[in-house]
């Protein structure tokens, strides 16, 4: 199932104008040159009839097989998953280019049909290999040293097995998986299809959120209402997408015996519900030292009693306005990049080159910003929304990381590539810090300095204090509706219950913001995504520590772990820098860089 694998955190609203260059857009060719293309009928036809052998060959026999078999039986499915990815891939890019074009719309929802109903058959393979023993799996394992080498994929696939169902019922579930698609489609074509008018513009969502930074407040202000209004106009459609996605995720836990709402996510995650409760108290601890101190420290340089939800994101009054250009923008990623390892630059070239990526404003574009992985014999696809702040270079710079891991994690082939969520934003926020850290050095003087320190705390707040508290506001969300159905007025009190307390007492809170949460697509597309932003962000926060106190082979052990892909699961992957994520107090040091440079913004004040 095709969807947005990287959706862009509320973080990096921007606006801009002017001469932004020659902005790239995709070139899909290198997946299929077109919807009619024969190639893609090839492969569409070779699907259905592989699927159908697949099932043949190997239904009710998985027990049967010696090593040399499974082998075979896993390369095949392999192959399957490829091809399925491929054709998704195009059919769900196209369709983010422009949301509202109805054949685009028309042409992946019926891709998506084709291609459950081809797989349909498939479903036998994970419940199979679930109720293998675990004495003749190991030894088909320590028979094979390439069938070993799938043994983090069996462990993934067996942690569901207290939670199959009959082989019927998954068959069932995997066919019905379109229908839960669509109200996803129902969500991304109302955001797509929003129309917002400010000060006598007409604007989309992207350019309306974009506005919330613009140094004018009273534009801000008018931004932000314009926003409630229009959110409170559409506020019952997306009520009913979330009732909806809610109920049939509470049904299909309670069906699968999950302990919780959360459990499927840390599950896919390959992460422990203790480690993200210890990441979730420690931010939530720290909201005093980092939101609350941060926001306190904006309202004086404001001159402000009190801040509007409209200044969050405002500009500082020191900050100079300036657009950045597209051919900067670049130079200042890859000298970043280049500055980190050489090779970094090198695989981010392409990128730029070869139509990888998407970065102009258009209408009907999805807003935000992704990398997709497509598959491991292509290569990545990057999407921005690019207009010149130099936010949009830190996204550019987020979203790089992630196509440069993508990359190096492809030569693990299709099912060990992916890395779980958790670890899937450590490129990317290490690619922003990078970035970050290559601007600050090159700061003239103590003002530019300041400005500087102070976009990247408000980018960490919004990267790790904002996303738990959207993790909280699920959390809510997702118990109350196990009660019952759910108002909208009901959504906007749980909406605002974690607002306070994560942004702290500088802030007063208008009319109508209690409808943000409907924009979000976090929440509709993958509940409880969100945690993994703040889980990198304080990961790398250790990580960069660690390079910074020990340099030397510091790049080889990096791109290890990169290239490692999903093959290993957090410890292992962090064990070569000294770091455990499942120590309560690895938390606390990823916050004390953000508090750390809180002291520094403090000091500047003296």
């Amino acid at each position: 199932m095709f969807s947005l694998p990287f959706p862009l955190r509320d973080a990096n609203a921007s606006s801009g104008s002017g001469d932004l260059g020659d902005l790239p857009e995709w070139d899909l060719s290198d997946l299929y040159a077109a919807e009619d293309a024969p190639e893609l009928a090839r492969d569409l036809d070779w699907l259905e009839t592989e699927c159908a052998a697949f099932a043949a060959d190997y239904e009710g026999k998985l027990a049967t097989l010696d090593a040399a078999g499974l082998l075979t039986c896993v390369l095949r499915n392999e192959k399957i998953s490829s091809v399925a990815g491929r054709i998704m891939s195009f059919a769900g890019l196209r369709y983010y280019q422009q949301t509202t074009d109805g054949a685009r719309a028309k042409f992946m929802s019926d891709t998506q049909e084709k291609i459950t109903n081809f797989t349909t058959p498939l479903v036998f393979f994970t419940l199979e290999l679930n109720r293998l023993e675990d004495a003749h799996l190991e030894k088909l394992l320590a028979d094979n040293a390439d069938l070993a080498r799938y043994r983090p994929v069996f462990r993934r696939i067996r942690a569901m097995k207290p939670h199959q169902l009959s082989d019927e019922l998954e068959k069932f579930l995997h066919d019905l998986g379109v229908v839960g698609d669509a109200w996803e489609r129902l969500f991304d074509e109302t955001i797509a299809g929003l129309g917002f008018t400010v000060d006598g513009e007409d604007l989309g969502i992207e350019g309306t959120l974009n506005l919330l930074t613009d140094p004018d407040r009273a534009r801000r202000e008018a931004a932000a209402r314009e926003l409630a209004r229009v959110f409170q106009d559409n506020v019952k459609i997306f009520a009913r997408v979330h009732n909806t996605q809610a109920k049939e995720k509470e049904v299909l836990d309670r069906w699968r015996k999950m302990p919780s709402a959360q459990t499927g996510r840390h599950l896919s995650n390959d992460v422990e519900p203790e480690v993200v409760e210890a990441l979730r108290n420690a931010v939530v601890k720290a909201y005093p030292r980092l939101s609350h101190r941060y926001y306190e420290l904006k309202r004086k340089w404001m001159g402000l009693d009190r801040m509007q939800v409209w200044d969050r994101n405002a500009p500082l009054p020191m900050e100079q306005t300036r657009i950045v250009n597209w051919d900067e923008a670049r130079e200042i990623v890859s000298t970043a990049y280049a500055g980190f390892d050489p090779r970094m630059a090198d695989l981010a070239a392409p990128f730029f080159d070869k139509g990888w990526i998407d970065a102009g404003v258009k209408p009907g574009k999805a807003p935000g910003a992704f990398a997709h992985p497509t598959v491991t014999d292509v290569h990545p696809y990057v999407m921005l929304n690019y207009l010149g702040k130099p936010r949009d270079v830190m996204t550019l710079a987020h979203e790089l990381g992630h196509g440069v891991h993508q990359r190096l994690a492809a030569g693990q082939g299709e099912m060990l590539s992916s890395t779980p969520l958790t670890l899937a934003e450590t490129a990317s926020v290490f690619g922003e810090m990078l970035t970050f850290r290559k601007l600050l050095d090159g700061a003239k003087t103590p003002a530019e300095r300041k400005v500087l320190l102070a976009g990247k705390v408000e980018d960490m707040i919004n990267t790790v204090v904002r996303q738990i508290a959207f993790y909280d506001f699920e959390c809510k969300l997702h118990a109350a509706r196990r009660e019952g159905e759910l108002t909208p007025e009901d959504i906007n009190a749980l909406w605002m219950s974690v607002q306070a307390e994560s942004l702290g007492p500088a802030f007063d809170y208008m009319e109508g913001y209690e409808t943000f949460w409907a924009y979000i697509p976090h929440f509709v597309h993958s509940p409880f995504y969100v945690y993994a932003y703040a889980f990198g962000d304080g990961l790398v926060n250790a990580l960069y520590a660690a390079y910074e106190a020990e340099p030397e082979g510091f790049q080889e052990k990096y791109f290890d772990m990169l290239k490692a892909g999903g093959s290993k699961h957090h410890k292992e992957l962090l064990a070569p820098f000294g770091l455990d994520a499942s120590d309560p107090a690895f938390w606390d040091k990823g916050l004390s860089m953000i508090e750390g440079f809180i002291d520094e913004l403090e000091a500047l004040e003296d």
